[in-house]
Protein backbone atom coordinates (compact mmCIF):
# COMPACT_ATOMS: atom_id res chain seq x y z
CA UNK A 1 0.00 0.00 0.00
CA UNK A 2 0.93 3.62 -0.26
CA UNK A 3 0.25 7.17 1.01
CA UNK A 4 -0.89 10.28 -0.77
CA UNK A 5 -0.46 8.64 -4.64
CA UNK A 6 -1.27 5.52 -6.01
CA UNK A 7 -2.84 4.27 -9.25
CA UNK A 8 -5.71 6.41 -8.59
CA UNK A 9 -4.27 9.73 -8.98
CA UNK A 10 -5.08 12.10 -11.70
CA UNK A 11 -1.84 14.34 -12.32
CA UNK A 12 -2.20 17.96 -13.64
CA UNK A 13 0.92 20.14 -14.44
CA UNK A 14 0.79 24.02 -13.61
CA UNK A 15 3.60 24.40 -16.13
CA UNK A 16 3.41 21.98 -18.92
CA UNK A 17 4.61 24.07 -21.64
CA UNK A 18 8.08 24.98 -19.37
CA UNK A 19 11.29 23.07 -20.36
CA UNK A 20 11.56 21.80 -16.76
CA UNK A 21 7.91 20.74 -16.67
CA UNK A 22 7.32 19.21 -20.22
CA UNK A 23 10.88 17.27 -19.36
CA UNK A 24 9.39 15.80 -16.05
CA UNK A 25 6.15 15.61 -17.23
CA UNK A 26 7.24 13.36 -19.96
CA UNK A 27 9.46 11.42 -17.16
CA UNK A 28 6.18 11.08 -14.90
CA UNK A 29 4.47 9.80 -18.03
CA UNK A 30 7.02 7.35 -18.61
CA UNK A 31 6.91 5.92 -15.61
CA UNK A 32 2.75 5.32 -15.49
CA UNK A 33 1.65 8.32 -13.68
CA UNK A 34 -1.95 9.25 -14.96
CA UNK A 35 -1.18 13.25 -16.29
CA UNK A 36 -4.28 13.95 -17.20
CA UNK A 37 -4.21 17.30 -17.63
CA UNK A 38 -1.79 20.42 -18.22
CA UNK A 39 -2.44 24.24 -17.21
CA UNK A 40 -0.29 27.34 -18.97
CA UNK A 41 -2.51 30.42 -19.34
CA UNK A 42 -2.97 31.08 -22.97
CA UNK A 43 -2.39 27.75 -23.97
CA UNK A 44 -5.77 26.22 -23.17
CA UNK A 45 -7.13 23.74 -26.12
CA UNK A 46 -3.74 22.63 -26.88
CA UNK A 47 -2.38 19.22 -27.06
CA UNK A 48 1.04 18.37 -24.88
CA UNK A 49 2.96 15.59 -26.58
CA UNK A 50 -0.47 15.48 -28.86
CA UNK A 51 -2.11 13.42 -25.90
CA UNK A 52 -2.67 15.74 -22.58
CA UNK A 53 -4.53 18.67 -22.60
CA UNK A 54 -3.97 22.29 -21.71
CA UNK A 55 -6.08 24.22 -19.90
CA UNK A 56 -6.08 27.99 -19.12
CA UNK A 57 -7.12 27.86 -15.51
CA UNK A 58 -6.71 24.60 -12.54
CA UNK A 59 -10.54 25.05 -12.19
CA UNK A 60 -11.40 24.35 -16.26
CA UNK A 61 -9.05 21.32 -15.51
CA UNK A 62 -10.34 20.13 -12.42
CA UNK A 63 -13.77 20.21 -13.98
CA UNK A 64 -12.92 18.42 -17.53
CA UNK A 65 -10.95 15.91 -16.15
CA UNK A 66 -11.24 14.72 -12.42
CA UNK A 67 -7.76 15.82 -11.89
CA UNK A 68 -7.07 15.36 -7.74
CA UNK A 69 -3.12 16.14 -7.83
CA UNK A 70 -0.71 18.56 -9.26
CA UNK A 71 2.58 19.44 -9.84
CA UNK A 72 3.88 22.64 -10.22
CA UNK A 73 6.75 23.81 -12.24
CA UNK A 74 6.03 27.44 -12.17
CA UNK A 75 8.77 30.47 -12.28
CA UNK A 76 9.36 31.41 -8.17
CA UNK A 77 7.57 34.85 -8.60
CA UNK A 78 4.06 33.04 -9.80
CA UNK A 79 4.11 29.85 -8.09
CA UNK A 80 2.75 30.69 -4.37
CA UNK A 81 -0.46 31.89 -6.84
CA UNK A 82 -0.10 28.48 -8.59
CA UNK A 83 -0.26 26.80 -5.35
CA UNK A 84 -2.88 29.00 -4.14
CA UNK A 85 -4.87 28.47 -7.80
CA UNK A 86 -4.67 24.87 -6.87
CA UNK A 87 -5.75 24.48 -3.38
CA UNK A 88 -8.95 27.37 -4.03
CA UNK A 89 -10.05 24.53 -6.84
CA UNK A 90 -10.15 21.78 -4.56
CA UNK A 91 -7.10 20.05 -5.82
CA UNK A 92 -6.06 17.42 -3.00
CA UNK A 93 -2.41 16.43 -3.45
CA UNK A 94 -0.09 19.72 -4.37
CA UNK A 95 3.49 18.99 -5.30
CA UNK A 96 5.47 22.22 -5.69
CA UNK A 97 8.60 21.34 -7.45
CA UNK A 98 9.63 25.22 -7.80
CA UNK A 99 12.74 26.29 -5.60
CA UNK A 100 13.17 29.74 -4.99
CA UNK A 101 9.91 30.86 -3.74
CA UNK A 102 9.97 33.99 -1.43
CA UNK A 103 9.28 33.16 2.46
CA UNK A 104 6.81 35.76 2.40
CA UNK A 105 4.89 34.65 -0.48
CA UNK A 106 4.74 31.24 1.11
CA UNK A 107 3.73 32.38 4.42
CA UNK A 108 0.23 33.52 1.71
CA UNK A 109 0.52 30.01 1.07
CA UNK A 110 0.23 28.59 4.77
CA UNK A 111 -2.67 30.85 5.76
CA UNK A 112 -4.27 29.46 2.77
CA UNK A 113 -3.53 25.60 3.48
CA UNK A 114 -5.13 26.57 6.90
CA UNK A 115 -8.55 26.86 5.25
CA UNK A 116 -8.27 23.76 2.75
CA UNK A 117 -8.52 20.04 2.92
CA UNK A 118 -5.00 20.11 0.14
CA UNK A 119 -2.00 18.67 1.16
CA UNK A 120 1.56 20.45 0.22
CA UNK A 121 4.65 18.68 -0.22
CA UNK A 122 7.62 21.13 -0.90
CA UNK A 123 8.45 23.68 -2.56
CA UNK A 124 12.02 23.11 -3.48
CA UNK A 125 11.67 19.43 -3.31
CA UNK A 126 11.98 16.32 -5.67
CA UNK A 127 8.21 15.37 -5.04
CA UNK A 128 6.70 11.79 -4.22
CA UNK A 129 6.60 8.31 -5.31
CA UNK A 130 4.91 5.21 -4.93
CA UNK A 131 6.60 2.86 -6.43
CA UNK A 132 5.26 0.66 -9.58
CA UNK A 133 1.99 2.87 -8.77
CA UNK A 134 2.68 6.87 -9.70
CA UNK A 135 5.60 9.49 -9.57
CA UNK A 136 5.16 12.64 -9.10
CA UNK A 137 8.43 15.06 -9.74
CA UNK A 138 11.96 14.71 -10.72
CA UNK A 139 12.67 11.71 -8.87
CA UNK A 140 14.81 8.55 -10.81
CA UNK A 141 11.95 6.41 -10.70
CA UNK A 142 14.58 3.13 -12.01
CA UNK A 143 15.97 3.10 -7.98
CA UNK A 144 12.79 2.33 -6.46
CA UNK A 145 10.89 -0.68 -5.75
CA UNK A 146 7.46 -1.49 -4.57
CA UNK A 147 7.34 -2.57 -0.66
CA UNK A 148 6.98 -1.94 3.05
CA UNK A 149 9.56 1.24 3.42
CA UNK A 150 8.45 4.90 4.01
CA UNK A 151 10.54 7.37 3.28
CA UNK A 152 10.46 11.51 4.59
CA UNK A 153 13.54 13.61 3.85
CA UNK A 154 14.60 17.19 3.17
CA UNK A 155 17.18 16.29 0.81
CA UNK A 156 16.46 15.28 -2.49
CA UNK A 157 20.19 13.64 -3.07
CA UNK A 158 20.47 11.76 -0.39
CA UNK A 159 16.78 10.38 -0.95
CA UNK A 160 17.80 8.82 -3.73
CA UNK A 161 21.08 7.68 -1.93
CA UNK A 162 19.00 5.64 0.90
CA UNK A 163 16.36 4.16 -2.26
CA UNK A 164 19.13 3.11 -3.71
CA UNK A 165 20.85 1.35 -0.84
CA UNK A 166 17.18 0.37 0.02
CA UNK A 167 16.43 -1.33 -3.48
CA UNK A 168 20.33 -3.24 -3.81
CA UNK A 169 19.18 -5.17 -0.29
CA UNK A 170 16.11 -5.84 -1.55
CA UNK A 171 13.95 -3.66 0.77
CA UNK A 172 10.98 -2.24 -1.42
CA UNK A 173 9.26 1.23 -0.47
CA UNK A 174 6.01 1.64 0.01
CA UNK A 175 6.06 5.61 -0.57
CA UNK A 176 8.99 8.05 -0.89
CA UNK A 177 8.28 12.23 0.03
CA UNK A 178 10.90 14.52 -0.43
CA UNK A 179 9.48 17.23 1.69
CA UNK A 180 11.66 20.34 0.64
CA UNK A 181 14.28 22.40 2.83
CA UNK A 182 13.42 25.78 2.37
CA UNK A 183 12.04 27.43 6.22
CA UNK A 184 8.66 27.14 4.92
CA UNK A 185 7.14 24.26 3.63
CA UNK A 186 3.91 22.40 3.13
CA UNK A 187 3.79 19.35 5.06
CA UNK A 188 6.83 18.53 7.73
CA UNK A 189 8.16 15.14 8.87
CA UNK A 190 4.78 15.30 11.54
CA UNK A 191 2.73 15.59 9.38
CA UNK A 192 3.86 12.44 7.24
CA UNK A 193 4.43 10.27 10.30
CA UNK A 194 0.42 10.40 10.64
CA UNK A 195 -0.25 9.35 7.45
CA UNK A 196 2.64 6.18 7.57
CA UNK A 197 1.37 5.64 11.09
CA UNK A 198 -2.17 4.75 9.58
CA UNK A 199 -0.61 2.89 6.71
CA UNK A 200 -0.75 -0.88 7.46
CA UNK A 201 1.30 -1.88 4.74
CA UNK A 202 4.39 0.42 6.19
CA UNK A 203 6.25 -1.28 8.22
CA UNK A 204 8.83 1.48 9.15
CA UNK A 205 10.35 4.68 8.55
CA UNK A 206 13.36 6.47 7.27
CA UNK A 207 13.85 10.20 8.04
CA UNK A 208 16.58 12.09 6.64
CA UNK A 209 17.26 15.35 8.57
CA UNK A 210 19.62 18.31 8.15
CA UNK A 211 20.89 20.67 10.25
CA UNK A 212 18.57 24.11 11.26
CA UNK A 213 15.01 24.15 12.40
CA UNK A 214 13.41 22.10 14.61
CA UNK A 215 11.86 19.25 12.76
CA UNK A 216 13.79 16.66 14.02
CA UNK A 217 13.01 17.77 17.90
CA UNK A 218 9.58 17.33 16.53
CA UNK A 219 9.96 14.12 15.08
CA UNK A 220 11.15 12.96 18.52
CA UNK A 221 8.37 14.40 20.67
CA UNK A 222 5.94 13.05 18.30
CA UNK A 223 7.41 9.41 18.26
CA UNK A 224 7.41 9.67 22.59
CA UNK A 225 3.37 9.62 21.70
CA UNK A 226 3.51 6.31 20.89
CA UNK A 227 4.00 6.01 17.60
CA UNK A 228 5.12 2.14 16.89
CA UNK A 229 6.90 1.33 13.64
CA UNK A 230 10.80 1.49 13.82
CA UNK A 231 12.54 4.51 12.21
CA UNK A 232 16.04 4.68 11.23
CA UNK A 233 17.37 8.36 10.46
CA UNK A 234 19.84 10.63 9.36
CA UNK A 235 20.87 14.27 10.23
CA UNK A 236 23.14 15.40 7.25
CA UNK A 237 25.77 18.71 7.90
CA UNK A 238 27.34 17.69 11.22
CA UNK A 239 30.00 19.34 10.14
CA UNK A 240 28.41 22.69 9.11
CA UNK A 241 29.77 26.06 11.41
CA UNK A 242 27.10 28.03 13.50
CA UNK A 243 25.51 30.43 11.26
CA UNK A 244 26.89 29.18 8.02
CA UNK A 245 24.35 28.13 5.43
CA UNK A 246 24.25 24.85 3.85
CA UNK A 247 22.55 24.15 0.88
CA UNK A 248 19.16 24.60 1.91
CA UNK A 249 17.85 27.52 2.96
CA UNK A 250 16.22 25.90 5.96
CA UNK A 251 19.82 24.46 6.75
CA UNK A 252 21.09 26.81 9.18
CA UNK A 253 22.41 26.84 12.67
CA UNK A 254 21.11 30.45 14.61
CA UNK A 255 22.18 30.90 18.10
CA UNK A 256 23.61 27.40 18.66
CA UNK A 257 20.35 25.54 18.00
CA UNK A 258 19.37 23.47 15.76
CA UNK A 259 22.60 21.07 15.48
CA UNK A 260 23.21 17.71 14.19
CA UNK A 261 23.97 16.69 17.58
CA UNK A 262 21.40 18.11 19.22
CA UNK A 263 18.97 16.49 16.73
CA UNK A 264 20.53 13.56 17.31
CA UNK A 265 20.29 13.49 21.08
CA UNK A 266 16.74 13.94 20.95
CA UNK A 267 15.69 11.51 18.21
CA UNK A 268 17.75 8.10 20.19
CA UNK A 269 16.01 9.57 23.30
CA UNK A 270 13.05 8.61 21.42
CA UNK A 271 14.05 5.29 20.61
CA UNK A 272 14.86 6.22 16.90
CA UNK A 273 18.24 4.72 14.99
CA UNK A 274 20.34 7.07 14.32
CA UNK A 275 23.00 6.26 11.84
CA UNK A 276 25.95 8.97 11.46
CA UNK A 277 27.11 7.60 8.16
CA UNK A 278 24.69 7.82 5.47
CA UNK A 279 26.08 4.53 3.53
CA UNK A 280 24.60 2.62 6.90
CA UNK A 281 21.09 3.72 6.42
CA UNK A 282 20.42 0.60 4.20
CA UNK A 283 21.88 -1.48 6.51
CA UNK A 284 20.66 -0.15 9.40
CA UNK A 285 16.82 -0.74 7.79
CA UNK A 286 17.40 -4.07 7.41
CA UNK A 287 18.26 -4.35 11.01
CA UNK A 288 15.20 -2.96 12.25
CA UNK A 289 13.12 -4.98 9.99
CA UNK A 290 14.13 -8.36 11.19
Amino acid sequence: MSILVNNDTRLLVQGITGNSGATHTRGCLEYGTHVVAGVTPGRGGQLFDDKVPIFDTVVEAREETGCNATMIFVPPAFAADSIMEAVDAGIELVVAITEGIPVADMMRVKTTLTHSDSVLIGPNCPGIISPGESKIGIMPGAIHKPGRVGLISRSGTLTYEAVDQLTKLDIGQSTCIGIGGDPVIGSNFVDLLKIFREDDKTDAVVIIGEIGGTAEEEVAEYVKTGFEKPIVSFIAGATAPPGRRMGHAGAIIAGGKGTAAEKKIALKSAGITVVDNPADIGVSVQKVLK
